[in-house]
């Protein structure tokens, strides 16, 4: 039997995994999530230092949202607008609201600190009820872009077209924001993508970076 190399080729073409924008990104975001609901389930609400340290982490995890939401906004939405008018009006919707939700879930952050102890049990209940749907209607709302975005922008654009939008992303973050997507985004990779992002890593940095 004989191999046609142009076969192989095409075979390979059609079994290779796309560019995905999302993956990386949105494992790190369900870590985070996760992480920070479960400190804030079991926090001791009549410690005064947990009681601060929790709360700024949920401050910070809503504030990352936001600031996940604005990329996306500038970058992945536009794209997909260019190519598949109307395509990225769902979820453009659900971003703002999730802004709403984020505002709103800083704000009895803040507010729990200030609450007399005999009323913190209760608010601190509350707010964890409200992360825990905040957190559940972004897991929808995260499937959605991986499957739903992903196929629009698979069918109208090549990996190499992503590759530059990702980059140009990825250059526009800040770089205190890159490091804390790298503590809660690179040890929650399965081997080989861990491997692909610290490649890709090495390929860009200055050698004593790395």
């Amino acid at each position: 039997m004989k191999t046609d190399p142009r076969e192989l080729a095409l075979l390979a073409a059609a079994t290779a995994p796309r560019m995905d924008m999302y993956s990386g990104i949105h494992k790190a975001l369900r870590a985070l999530m996760a992480d920070t609901l479960l400190a804030l389930g079991r926090m001791d609400a009549d410690d005064e230092l947990e009681l601060a340290q929790v709360t700024q982490r949920v401050i910070e995890l809503v504030e990352f949202c936001a600031a996940h939401l604005k990329h996306e906004n500038d970058f992945v939405h536009p794209a997909i607008e260019a190519r598949a008018p109307g395509a990225s009006g769902a979820i453009a919707h659900e971003h703002a609201q999730h802004l709403a939700h984020i505002a709103q879930i800083a704000d009895a952050a803040a507010a729990l600190r200030l609450q007399p102890a005999a009323l913190r049990m209760s608010g601190a209940t509350a707010l964890y009820r409200q992360l825990a749907l905040f957190i559940a209607e972004n897991f929808l709302h995260m499937n959605v872009e991986e499957t739903a975005h992903n196929a629009v922008l698979w069918a109208h654009y090549t990996d190499a077209e992503l590759a530059a939008l990702h980059d140009a992303l990825v250059a526009s973050i800040p770089p205190e924001e890159m490091m804390f997507v790298a503590r809660w985004m690179i040890p929650f990779m399965c081997p080989c993508e861990r491997a692909g992002v610290l490649l890709d890593i090495r390929g860009k940095a200055p050698a004593p970076a790395f």
